[in-house]
């Protein structure tokens, strides 16, 4: 056999420098791809969520005779009836449709924070009512489909947010023993009971409805309008806080110009000076960016 014929040829370094490059330019085609994938799956598994909460938050409806309440309370004034802390949307939404502290709705519910658990108008102590869990009605919610988290961290457990105790320095800070429910968008790590160390989403806000108001965002009391800007306030400062030590960069957190963000934000464009859904309520996550109203968001209205 001929040394030509015995001798055998490999890749040159031309060719290998152009395979890497295909393969490069395939990756950075793929990777894209993919990121917009798993980012689909999430919102729509976001959406499905929301639905779950709204089927739970009708079947509270038929059971009461109305949505729970959302109401917070303005932190540029003082807080009404000594509360040192709100008790806000995204919070009386974990109450009405787990239970406070997860085990329960209690139709003796005071729908405040620092009344005690569950007060009653026969005037039994909130500690002797939280104890009688046979005046508990079942959950609305499986909790493993609504991602629920404790507000605060504590010596006790872990949560989404450091919150100063009680009482806070600032009025803006939400208890830190509260529930609030988080989208799929998993932003944080939180360590359960167990010691399990999970991802956890931002809040999911919620807004009830003023049904006897016809105004979105005229008048100086946010009472008086269909609905209440500052009802969530507390939990969407403590995410802001949480990102940067400061506040300013949540759209729906903004006082100034009168809270117009969020009543340009929640206007139906095709009704003039009318909100999404004036006659029930409005569910709010942040989205894949964890901003609360920014073009991501996944909500209950709009599209």
């Amino acid at each position: 056999m001929s040394e030509a014929k015995r001798t055998r040829r490999g890749f040159t370094l031309v060719e290998l420098l152009t395979v890497l490059a295909i393969i490069t330019l395939l990756v950075g085609l793929l990777v894209p791809s993919l990121t917009m994938i798993r980012r689909t799956a999430k919102e729509t598994k976001q959406k499905a969520m929301l639905a779950s909460i709204e089927a739970a938050l009708t079947a509270f409806r038929n059971d009461y005779g109305d949505y729970p309440p959302s109401d917070g309370w303005d932190f540029t004034i003082n807080p009404p009836d000594g509360d040192t802390s709100p008790y806000g949307g995204a919070q009386k939404l974990v109450e009405a449709l787990l239970g406070r502290d997860l085990m329960g709705f209690h139709p003796g519910t005071g729908w405040r924070l620092d009344d005690g658990m569950y007060p009653n108008a026969e005037g039994t102590p909130p500690e002797v009512m939280d104890l009688n869990l046979r005046q508990r009605k079942d959950r609305y919610l499986e909790l493993a489909t609504v991602n629920p988290f404790y507000m605060g961290v504590t010596s006790e457990h872990d949560g989404l947010y450091h919150i100063p105790g009680m009482p806070s320095p600032s009025p803006l800070f939400p208890g830190r023993n509260t529930f609030v429910l988080c989208d799929v968008f998993g932003k944080r790590k939180v360590t359960l009971g167990n010691g399990d160390v999970v991802k956890a989403g931002t809040p999911i806000l919620y807004y009830k409805a003023n049904t006897s108001s016809k105004l979105l965002k005229d008048g100086p009391d946010l009472d008086l309008r269909i609905y209440a800007a500052y009802d969530n306030v507390g939990v969407i400062v403590s995410e802001d806080i949480e990102e940067d030590g400061a506040t300013g960069q949540q759209p729906l957190a903004n006082p100034a110009d009168n809270w117009l963000n969020f009543y340009d934000y929640i206007q139906d464009p095709t009704v003039p000076y009318w909100p999404y859904r004036p006659d029930s309520y409005l569910l709010i996550t942040a989205g894949f960016d964890g901003i609360y109203g920014t073009a991501d968001d996944i909500c209950n209205f709009g599209n």
